[in-house]
């Protein structure tokens, strides 16, 4: 398996797409189910404002002729009349077509709220008693921005020769949509950013200055395809020399090479598409050279003979082809191995000082192909030299994965099973050997610093720096698997990541570095740090939680809440609680003492007809507001045993601790138009209450400003991740900002800059005053 593509992950893609529609057939029946029973309590909701209508009205024919309050005599602060709805906007209906997203509803004692639809689904939301003018609230985006400051990870799982040393002391590599340059001695970071997607794969020009680097295909938030493209760039000032695409490729581009034999005239493109479409592009013209299919089989590997710019070598599954450019076409030789066990997979291969071709294989062997005279009584008469096997030499157990040629003609080998790294001679003479630890998992690729010093790229997302002698230490680590768990401490600059890969990372924000990692049974899904800072909080996939030291690392307190996995885990803002969101449907809610180290089932918060995804505590620790899956708002009064407030208008103007929740009038601005519900997966309110960073599905981090109560709020929208965005969070001094990544495995650390004055409930009040009415500014 280690050396299978990634294709061969989904063998069977139609019975795969039949299990998607299956579910999502399953959920239109659920969501139809949904429809009829909001549509029934939309009528009960609309028959009791009318009979309290009717009710006012005799109230009021019975009162005295003395002149009404003039409470009673003002008109409604929207100047609408009562119960008459106001419609703008667009949202998406579960009917297909395109209806009011909120209506401004007044009833008869002058109490506003939002109707906000999601999938036909109507979200009521109260107003603040400090808004007057909710019409005329004028949404802008924030003075604050985000700039990409670090980046944690490394894509070595599925990547191949993915990892270069430059003359300038960095390592170049990339995750996700970000190519890293990293200078190993000053542990400082650029990043090469042109990518929308995801960039699979890297190469270096002869010059050691210009690289190319691919990536894949993918798809917008529209569902429009974003085709996949070949930045050439410049390392040393990061400024793109020329694009090449799109349109030109399919699906995506799995290798790059550049030409050696002409200074990097030339540059060899393999795409990911059914036939591995082979084409070269002079760099010079700026033009198409030549294509040609190449194989339906998948290709790992392509490099131009150092010697000669018209023979090109490419490697994939059981195949190894010479090709050869004449007249502008190319032709190609299969490479035959004869006598000798074709292997599954040809991993890699190199070109040695004498004009040989090493290849290692999935079965653990270097190959070494020579030239030979051609058989003209096979091939006929004028046939030419072809490259046969010639030595066939025994380096690891299981695949070989990567091959590095030194200047001295020495080659460096690195194993998968065995996770060694073997240095040999140039007559594939074993000379030293060493053994990675099994924590960072096999070679995927090394990189020679000097004739000494290697950097080796790992199956477990490490960067590796050392010697043979001194052996290895690593310089970049990242998870392995999807991560949704993210928190940051309560006053130092650290923060907190679990996923499905079963790994809990404690992180430092300042120093840019792992501080510690353990290893759980079951994977994590969410954590919070106790406000004392001394303990954490880890919810995990079944049900199970615990409570780590952060000084010791051990558990010092564990418990179960039901079967089902946990969602949120939240303390409330003198610690004396804990909540825990489940899958079950229910919150559970703990006493806290001993500083975070013992725990007392106090109630549970039983209410909610679908799975918790997100929940705040009021500022005075005695309230709850969470979010569940079928997009519900409700409220619950802890301190009162857990009680659920049927009068979520009560509640209009509590102030929160912490603002997570998705679903709520001082965030109902974060969401698109059309969005489905499922669209934005996390949001975080800063400290300050200036901000609110929003993770969304379509691989984008927004910044808003906070509160932004209006629908289509403007918004600053940063790129760089390469799968749904999880989680995000701000650091206790509202510095920086955490984004974790789904399946890109990566972390992104933004660095805020800018800021006004003021809080949000002043920027608040002062926007709902204003008499002025000027349209929406367009998002940033």
């Amino acid at each position: 398996l280690d050396g299978m593509p990634l294709s061969a992950e989904f063998p069977d893609r139609a019975s795969m797409m039949e299990v998607r529609l299956q579910a999502q057939e399953d959920e239109i029946t659920l969501l139809k189910s949904s429809l009829a029973d909001a549509l029934r309590r939309l009528r009960i909701h609309d028959q009791v404002l009318q009979l309290l209508k009717q009710q006012t009205r005799r109230q009021h024919l019975q009162r005295t002729s003395s002149p009404a309050p003039q409470a009673w005599r003002s008109e409604p602060s929207c100047r609408h009349s009562q119960l008459t709805p106001h419609r703008s906007d667009t949202c998406w209906k579960s009917g297909g077509s395109w209806e009011s997203p909120c209506e401004t509803l007044i009833n008869t004692h002058n109490v506003i709220s939002i109707k906000m639809f999601i999938r036909g689904r109507p979200i009521t939301m109260y107003i603040p008693s400090n808004i007057q003018n909710y019409d005329e609230l004028k949404m802008e985006p924030p003075s604050e921005r985000l700039e990409l400051d670090w980046v944690y990870g490394y894509r070595g799982r599925d990547g191949r020769a993915n990892l270069y040393f430059l003359p300038t002391g960095e390592a170049v590599y990339f995750i996700a949509c970000v190519i890293v340059l990293y200078h190993i001695n000053n542990r400082t970071q650029r990043h090469y950013r042109k990518h929308t997607d995801c960039v699979r794969c890297l190469t270096l020009h002869p010059d050691k200055v210009r690289v190319a680097s691919g990536q894949t295909a993918g798809v917008d938030k529209d569902g429009k395809a974003v085709q996949p493209c070949v930045y050439i760039w410049d390392s040393t000032t990061l400024v793109t020399l020329w694009e090449i695409g799109p349109g030109t490729f399919q699906r995506g581009v799995g290798s790059v090479a550049f030409s050696f034999a002409d200074a990097g005239s030339f540059l060899c493109v393999i795409d990911d598409s059914n036939d591995h479409m082979l084409s070269l592009w002079d760099c010079t013209k700026r033009t198409k050279h030549a294509e040609i299919k190449s194989t339906n089989e998948a290709v790992f590997a392509v490099e131009f003979n150092p010697r000669d710019s018209a023979n090109i070598i490419t490697c994939g599954k059981s195949h190894v082809y010479f090709w050869t450019l004449s007249g502008g076409q190319l032709t190609k030789k299969q490479g035959i191995f004869g006598k000798y066990k074709k292997p599954k997979f040809i991993q890699c291969f190199v070109f040695s000082l004498t004009g040989d071709v090493l290849t290692g294989d999935s079965e653990g062997n270097i190959l070494t192909w020579g030239k030979s005279a051609a058989d003209i009584k096979t091939l006929g008469k004028g046939a030419k030299e072809t490259y046969q096997i010639m030595r066939q030499t025994r380096a690891h157990e299981g695949s070989v994965f990567t091959l590095c040629a030194l200047q001295g003609g020495g080659l460096l080998s690195g194993g998968g099973k065995d996770r060694k790294i073997i240095r040999w001679s140039a007559d594939l003479a074993p000379e030293r050997e060493c053994e990675i630890p099994e924590q960072f998992g096999a070679v995927r690729t090394i990189a020679a610093v000097d004739e000494e010093e290697l950097l080796v790229g790992t199956t477990r997302n490490a960067i590796l720096r050392g010697t043979f002698s001194d052996g290895f230490v690593a310089i970049v680590q990242g998870h392995v698997d999807e991560m949704w768990g993210l928190a940051t401490h309560p006053s130092q600059n650290i923060f907190l990541t679990c996923g499905h890969d079963r790994q809990v990372c404690l992180w430092n924000t300042e120093e840019h570095k792992l501080d510690w990692c353990i290893t759980l049974e079951e994977y994590g899904l969410c954590a919070d740090f106790c406000p004392n800072g001394s303990v954490v909080s880890v919810g995990l996939s079944t049900g199970r939680w615990m409570v780590l030291d952060l000084l010791t690392r051990e558990v010092v307190s564990e418990s179960t809440d039901g079967n089902e996995q946990l969602s949120v885990m939240r303390y409330s803002p003198d610690g004396s609680f804990l909540a825990v969101g489940s899958h079950d449907n229910f919150i559970y809610i703990y006493s806290v003492t001993e500083s975070g180290r013992r725990y007392t089932r106090f109630g549970k918060c039983n209410g909610h007809s679908s799975f918790i995804t997100h929940l705040d505590w009021s500022k005075d620790g005695k309230y709850i507001m969470s979010n569940s899956g079928d997009y519900e708002i409700l409220y619950w009064d802890i301190a009162a045993g857990c009680k659920l407030l049927r009068n979520r208008f009560e509640s209009k103007d509590r102030e929160w601790a912490s603002y997570t929740c998705v679903l709520g009038f001082h965030v109902m601005g974060v969401w698109l138009e059309g969005s489905d519900g499922t669209d934005i997966n996390a949001l975080c309110r800063s400290h300050n209450e200036k901000m609110v960073a929003v993770a969304d599905d379509f691989c984008k981090v927004h910044l808003f400003q906070y509160p932004c109560p209006k629908l289509k709020a403007p918004s600053h929208k940063y790129e760089g991740h390469g799968s749904h965005v999880t989680n995000v969070c701000f650091t206790h001094s509202d510095s920086h900002l955490l984004s974790i990544g789904g399946k890109d495995t990566c972390i992104l650390q933004w660095k805020v800059i800018g800021g006004g004055v003021g809080n949000s409930q002043e920027r608040l009040a002062s926007a709902s005053s204003t008499s002025t009415s000027s349209p929406e500014p367009a998002t940033s």
